[in-house]
């Protein structure tokens, strides 16, 4: 007699709550870019009728995705106990792209459209390179030390998110002192909300109702928001196209913004499938990595500039006992709420003054997530990791004049600020590989880092040959210095394992 088919359920009771849980985590991320990017003047048909439409097409295709997935394990090894995988974007990469592709992009090129297509561009070419990582991605672990990767992130954390959006929120201190206060009683004090509702939920809800009573924000902003509703239709589009020409040309410098950062996405998509292997479903990690960029680059077709991610809330979703059911309703829901307009409402309402001190709190989260994922022997290499950051920041804040504004404190900060995520990442992964005594392997970083200047990925304001000689020489410098110090170590080795030898 033949077995039963399994049954695998569409939904189940369960996944209720898991859909709220990923739910509330996107729904953050759309309305954070919504306000952030109208804070940057870009335009409402931009953002509403294409970032946002983009951005929900590969959510969609995404969640839809993997609930596919999920019934396909299910039934390979006979469980009903099966969770799909969490599929959003990313946050870290998304704070990368507003502050390190979509703000510069527009500061240099001064028109708002041009800025988008070329983030849409970089959005593509990101979801295209993660693609490509599917297939080396264990490798890249393998070798790039993690204080290194996380490190560079943290120090974007550092100064774009943490540091520039407490200066919006001291813009308006009484809304912004107020909601950091809740967020820093429930999110790091983990003090309970009234009714235990989200903190980020009634921080957001009392800061916006403090800003309409006293003022900050009135009826005509409340009026706005509901002009934002009406119809966005999800159309594919040549905008991505259109930003190749100049993402390679004019401002190839960003690509040093987005290729360490898409490969820190597509090994935290590696963590985090992992992660819900130890938990039971055993997906494959190179098939997910290569649909999270492929689910990038769609996003980026339909208009999107952000590329998308597994989430590690999975596990939390296992826990709470969902299937595929609240993947599948979450990709419907982010679909009708954009098309419709709702989430432009909900960006429409919320005043920057509310939504900054929730980005501080990201921010610094950042940051001790890239010390807490280390062994505490690696801090330095982190901390050294930030630093590149500090000078890209201040670049950037005075855009084409940084080097003449910033000429009387030091001539370091322009060369010191360009290609700053490579830079970040070869300092922190030659201090990590140093504190191991593992010499050979900072001078093979020194040595990338001399090429890299060579050709104008970093200290140098456009790809050349030749561009930053100085830099090449210098880090050629490093790399002798440490194949010195690794035969200095080899030399002392071999007498104390001579002795230790005799001795047995």
């Amino acid at each position: 007699m033949a077995a039963s088919p399994l049954h695998y359920p569409w939904y189940r009771k369960e996944d209720t709550d898991a859909f709220f849980a990923l739910f509330q985590n996107n729904i953050a991320n759309f309305v954070i870019i919504a306000i952030t990017l109208l804070g940057m003047d870009f335009p409402a048909s931009i953002v509403f009728g294409q970032v946002l439409p983009g951005a929900a097409v590969a959510v969609m295709a995404g969640n839809f995705y993997y609930a596919w997935s999920a019934a396909r394990l299910a039934r390979r090894e006979g469980r009903r106990d099966v969770t799909a995988l969490s599929y959003g974007i990313s946050t870290p990469v998304m704070f990368v792209f507003l502050f390190g592709v979509l703000l510069p992009a527009k500061q240099l090129t001064g028109d708002p459209e041009m800025a988008w297509k070329v983030a849409a561009a970089a959005c593509f070419v990101s979801g295209a390179v993660e693609a490509a990582i599917s297939l080396i991605g264990r490798w890249v672990q393998r070798h790039l030390p993690r204080a290194a990767m996380l490190g560079a992130v943290a120090g974007v954390a550092l100064t774009f998110i943490a540091g520039e959006m407490l200066f919006k929120t001291l813009e308006a201190p009484v809304i912004g002192l107020l909601v950091l206060a809740i967020i820093l009683l429930g999110l790091i004090a983990r003090v309970t909300m009234p009714f235990r509702l989200p903190a980020s939920l009634v921080a957001i809800v009392l800061g916006t109702a403090m800003a309409y009573l006293i003022g900050d924000a009135d009826g005509a902003r409340f009026a706005d928001a509901f002009t934002h509703l009406g119809v966005y239709p999800l159309v594919p589009g040549l905008a991505w196209f259109e930003g190749l020409g100049l993402l390679f040309t004019g401002l190839l410098g960003l690509l040093a913004v987005v290729l360490p950062i898409t490969l820190y996405n597509a090994i935290e998509t590696m963590n985090n499938v992992e992660a819900m292997a130890a938990a039971g479903d055993a997906y494959d990690v190179r098939e997910c990595q290569a649909i999270d960029g492929v689910g990038t680059m769609l996003g980026a077709l339909f208009g999107g500039a952000f590329p998308t991610t597994v989430y590690i809330a999975t596990v939390g979703a296992k826990w709470m006992g969902a299937g595929r059911g609240y993947s599948l309703l979450n990709g419907a829901v982010y679909g009708l709420a954009t098309m419709f307009g709702l989430i432009a409402a909900l960006a429409a309402l919320i005043p920057v003054s509310v939504v900054a001190p929730i980005l501080v709190f990201v921010g610094v989260s950042m940051i001790a997530t890239a010390f807490q994922s280390n062994e505490p022997r690696h801090y330095p290499a982190v901390a050294l990791a930030m630093l590149p950051y500090f000078a890209n920041y201040l670049m950037t804040r005075f855009n084409r004049g940084a080097e003449e504004v910033v000429a009387e404190i030091s001539g370091g900060i322009v060369a010191m600020g360009q290609g700053a995520m490579f830079m970040a990442l070869f300092l922190g992964a030659i201090a990590a590989s140093l504190i191991d005594h593992r010499f050979r392997r900072a001078a093979v970083f020194a040595t990338l880092a001399a090429g890299f200047a060579f050709v104008g990925l970093m200290h140098a304001p456009a790809i050349a040959w030749n561009a930053a000689p100085d830099f090449a020489l210098g880090y050629l410098s490093m790399a002798a210095l440490f194949l010195v110090a690794a035969w200095q170590h080899r030399a002392r080795s071999v007498p104390r394992a001579a002795a230790a030898g005799d001795a047995a």
